[in-house]
C-alpha cells in the first residue's frame, strides 16, 4: 500500500550518500549561462531555455546530441575560479539534499588543454574539492574516469595518475560514455592498475546496452560498483550475482527517463533491483541537462514505486555502504538515518 505522502518524512533532510554525479553536469543552469557570457560562448536554446532539454540518447544521434551539449557547456569552464566555483555550488546543492558524502566523478584530460595540462588540471580540481569539503561540511572525494570512446592506452595513463594521486582525494576509477562502443575488457589493463592501487572499480554498464555490459564491468574490469547497472534487472541469475557480491549499482532514475532508457518514471526497475537484494545508490548524473538533483530521486521512489520511509532509509543505508567514505563518516550517516527514521 502506497504510504500517505502528506505523513512523509522530508526526504531533503535524510542522510545519504551521492556516488553518481559527474563534473560538468553538476553545474546549475544559472551558473552555465553566466560563465557563457563572460566567455562569449553561444549556448544553443536548449542549454538557455530555463528547461532541461528534451533527450533520446537510445540511438546514435541522439547521444551525439547529449554528447554535443555537455561539452558545449564543459567549454564554458576555462580558468580555476570556475572549477572552484563549480566545485563549491555542487557541494552546496548536495548538502540542501541531504547528502553528507559526495563522490563526483571527473575526466581531467577534457579539461586539460585549458588548465595547463591534465596534471594541472587534476591539481586544480582537487583543490577546489578540498577547499568546497572545507566551507560547507561535505565530505567530498574525486573518481577519476576514463572515456571508453578513446583509445585504452589513454585509460591507463589516466588510472596511473589517478594512483598517484589517492592521498590528495581520488578514491576511484571509473569508464564512461556510450558503452555500445568497445568492449570492457580493451580497459581491463587500466582497471588493473587502479585496483592495485588501492581504487575501487566503478565503470558504467547496464545503461544504454542491456545485462551483458553489466557481466563485463563484472567478469573484466572486476567492478565494485556499476555506474547505473539498471538492465541488469532483465536477467533474474546477474540480479543474484550483483546481490551475492554486494555490488552496488549507481541508479539514476531521472537520467534514465531522459535519455529514453524507459519511458516513464514507473518503468525504472527500482523495486525490481531492491527485492532482488542488490545494493543501490540513486544518484542524479548530469542535473544540469536531466533537470533533477539528488534528492529528488528519493521523492520519485517514493512517487512512483511506492517506496516507504522505511525503504528509503535502507536506500540511503545502501549508499553509504557502498561508498568510500571514511569509517567515522559512514558511522555518522547511519546514525543520521535512525535519526530521521525515528523523527
Amino acid at each position: 500500500m502506497r504510504q500517505n505522502l502528506q505523513m512523509a518524512r522530508d526526504v531533503h533532510l535524510l542522510p545519504k550518500a551521492h556516488l553518481h554525479l559527474h563534473f560538468t553536469g553538476s553545474m546549475r543552469p544559472g551558473t552555465l549561462l553566466e560563465l557563457a557570457d563572460k566567455y562569449g560562448v553561444h549556448l544553443p536554446e536548449a542549454l538557455s531555455g530555463g528547461e532541461p532539454p528534451r533527450l533520446r540518447a537510445t540511438d546514435e544521434r541522439g547521444w551525439f546530441r547529449f554528447q554535443r551539449l555537455y561539452d558545449m557547456a564543459r567549454s564554458c569552464l576555462r580558468e580555476p575560479e570556475d572549477i572552484q566555483r563549480l566545485v563549491r555550488e555542487a557541494a552546496e546543492e548536495d548538502v540542501a539534499d541531504g547528502s553528507g558524502w559526495l563522490e563526483i566523478q571527473v575526466d581531467p584530460t577534457s579539461y586539460a588543454p585549458r588548465l595547463g595540462g591534465l596534471i594541472p588540471a587534476l591539481e586544480i580540481i582537487l583543490d577546489a574539492v578540498d577547499t568546497a569539503s572545507r566551507d560547507t561540511g561535505l565530505g567530498i572525494r574525486v573518481l577519476v574516469a576514463a572515456n571508453r570512446m578513446k583509445h585504452p592506452l589513454e585509460a591507463r595513463t589516466l588510472a596511473r595518475l589517478a594512483v598517484r594521486f589517492a592521498d590528495r582525494g581520488v578514491v576511484g576509477f571509473g569508464l564512461s560514455n556510450d558503452e555500445r562502443r568497445g568492449f570492457a575488457r580493451d580497459f581491463d589493463r587500466a582497471f588493473a592498475i587502479a585496483r592495485d592501487g588501492g581504487l575501487l572499480a566503478a565503470p558504467h554498464g547496464g545503461e544504454l546496452s542491456g545485462p551483458g555490459s553489466v557481466r563485463d564491468c563484472l567478469d573484466d574490469l572486476v567492478a565494485s560498483r556499476v555506474g547505473h547497472g539498471v538492465r541488469a534487472a532483465e536477467d533474474p541469475r546477474l540480479l543474484s550475482r550483483l546481490a551475492d557480491r554486494g555490488v552496488t549499482c549507481e541508479v539514476c532514475p531521472s537520467s534514465n527517463v531522459a535519455l529514453g532508457v524507459y519511458e516513464k518514471p514507473e518503468d525504472v526497475p527500482l523495486r525490481t533491483l531492491y527485492d532482488a537484494g542488490v545494493p543501490m545508490a540513486l544518484g542524479a548524473d548530469d542535473p544540469l541537462l536531466f533537470g533533477s538533483r539528488l534528492a529528488a530521486q528519493y521523492q520519485l521512489a517514493r512517487e512512483h514505486h511506492g517506496f516507504t520511509d522505511e525503504e528509503l532509509a535502507e536506500l540511503a543505508r545502501q549508499s553509504v555502504r557502498g561508498s568510500a567514505a571514511p569509517e567515522d563518516v559512514r558511522r555518522r550517516l547511519l546514525a543520521g538515518i535512525d535519526g530521521w527514521l525515528a523523527s
